[in-house]
Parts: C-alpha cells; structure tokens; sequence
C-alpha cells in the first residue's frame, strides 16, 4: 500500500448528500446524526455544495411532482430502504433545473435583466446561476442579480449570502454590498450585510479582493480569513480556522452552531431565524455560555436544552420563550 487514501469522487459526494437529504426528509436528525452531518460536510470543501443541491432538490419534490406524469423526482434521491447509490452529476444538474422551471426555489436562468431573489425570516434559498454559480441565502436576505459579457454582478441589499462562485476568468464576479465591492473569479465565500452594523467577508476557499466605493486599492483577502468593509483602507484580514468557518455556515445546512457563546449572543442570533423571542431578564444568565449544534428555526428546543444543561427554567409563552434561574 502506498499510504494514500483514495480521492473521493463527486459523484460518490453526491450520492452520500443525497442519502443526508433523504434522512433529513424522513424527520429531525438526532443530536448524534446532527454531529456526524458536520464532520462529513466539514471533511471536504465540495461536500456542502453538494448538499444544499440535493437538500433543494428534496426541499421541493411534492411540488416539483407538478411537472407532469413523465417527471418523477424520486430518481434524484436513493429509496428510504437503500443505501447511498451513484448519482450522475448530469442527473443532479437535470434535477435543479426542471425545478427551477416550475418556479420554486432553485433558479437555473440565463440572467439578461436585474433579477431580484430574497427570503423571510427563518427561510434560506439555494440560486444556481447560468454560469455554475451557486449562491445560498440566508435568512431574510435579498439579492439582485445581473450578468452581461464582461462582469458576473450581485447586489447583496440586505442580509448574508454564500457565494460557490465558477471560475471565469473573462469575467470577474463581483459583489456589491453597501460601500464594499467584493470582487472574485472562481472561490467561495460569503458577504453579510445587517442593519446598524458594517459589511462582513469571510472567505472559505480561494482568493478574494475587497475595496471601497473610494478606494484605489483593495485589499486581498486568502482563505481562511475575514474582515469588516468599514475603514477597509486600515484594517488587514483576520484568520479564522477552518472549524470556526465551519460553524459560521451551519446556517446553510438549517443549524445554528455555538462554540461558548454566551446565552445572551445566542438569543440574539436566534432573533435572525424566528418570531419567537428568547428573553432573559438576569445579566447572570444572560452571561452563562453554551456549546452544540442546533436547529436555527427552533428557539423553544435550543432553551429548553440550555436549561437542561445548566440548570435553568425555560418558560415558553405567546411568541417568547424565557429563561431564568
């Protein structure tokens, strides 16, 4: 033996996200499954594309059956009782775009006007472009798109977007948030763009650069960085770990991962996903910190396991759930 693994096709990738898809169908991953789910996503930089496709697929088969007797989108995931099976990235692509014809989701389009995408609270959205572009929304968000022969464009008007963009190099992709221009030719990487607080870049894979409305020059960022778009003339990238990247874009997969944040960021990060407020009246309490990986549109589940695990109440009433000693 040579001592080296063999590299995993995408084909392979693809059978394996599609059983994940299948399982979530099937009803909420335990805590274990829920683990498991992001070590395999996290493995391997191809793995949560992969996923969301699928996961688009398989968030809208009862209404893609409207496509007619001859559709049957059963053939893009493996049957309850099987294993993972092959599946041609050509039948993946086949998928997503007799979806996107029936106009629910998953836009497979050749972009000749400004088109707009969003989504409501609590929901995201997968927008696979003409180019190969992938581009994941995240709660309420709100995009416009437009393309010609010489610049890929996207305007991130509000909210946060994951962009897997494809190389082509004849025409950069450029991202227009606020004062920020993020500009890439084939990387991945996500742009936020909240109220009241200034534009943020992480980059996952690849190389990206970042200017100002009125900067000469931008800044570069590599992988496994971030940084804020305000006074971006001074201030240089930071490093972020490949794990804390990880937990950053659970939101793509529906989860929201806490690494000892306390419970009051928590509370506020759950604000993003849902109606349901999480109250915490005792700065003690507000300070406790928690850890795990949860459903990002279930507040009342995530306070009642931070109650469990440090000895709280958690008092669930009309649009709140409270938490207290």
């Amino acid at each position: 033996m040579n001592g080296h693994m063999p590299r995993v096709t995408s084909q392979e990738i693809d059978a394996v996200a599609a059983e994940w898809a299948a399982r979530i169908d099937r009803g909420p991953l335990s805590p274990e499954d829920d683990k498991r789910l992001e070590m395999w996503l996290s493995a391997d930089d191809r793995r949560r594309g992969a996923f969301m496709r699928m996961r688009a697929i398989s968030l809208h088969t009862e209404r893609a059956k409207a496509l007619g007797a001859n559709y049957d989108p059963k053939h893009f995931l493996p049957k309850a009782d099987a294993g993972p099976r092959r599946i041609s990235r050509r039948a993946v692509w086949v998928g997503l775009v007799a979806i996107a014809a029936s106009g629910i989701g998953v836009v497979g389009l050749t972009l000749r006007q400004p088109e707009l995408y969003e989504t409501r609270i609590g929901e995201t959205r997968i927008v696979t472009l003409e180019d190969g572009s992938v581009i994941t929304l995240n709660t309420s968000s709100r995009i416009r798109v437009a393309f010609n022969e010489e610049r890929r464009r996207v305007t991130l008007d509000e909210g946060e977007a994951l962009f897997d963009v494809a190389k082509d190099k004849a025409r950069p992709f450029v991202v227009h948030a606020g004062e920020a221009f993020v500009t890439a030719v084939g990387t991945s990487f996500t742009v936020k763009r909240l109220e009241s607080a200034p534009v943020e870049v992480m980059v996952r894979e690849g190389i990206v650069d970042v200017s100002a409305r009125d900067s000469a020059r931008p800044v570069r960022m590599a992988a496994n960085t971030r940084m804020s778009a305000t006074a971006i003339k001074t201030i240089a990238p930071s490093s972020i770990s490949p794990g804390d990247i990880s937990r950053e874009l659970a939101w793509s997969a529906g989860r929201i991962a806490f690494e000892g944040d306390t419970l009051a960021q928590a509370a506020q990060t759950f604000a993003r996903y849902s109606d349901t407020r999480i109250i915490i009246d005792d700065p003690d309490v507000a300070r406790e910190e928690i850890s795990g990986l949860f459903s990002m549109n279930d507040p009342v589940s995530f306070a009642r396991a931070a109650a469990a695990s440090l000895g709280l109440q958690a008092t669930v009433g009309p649009g709140e759930v409270r938490l207290s000693r």
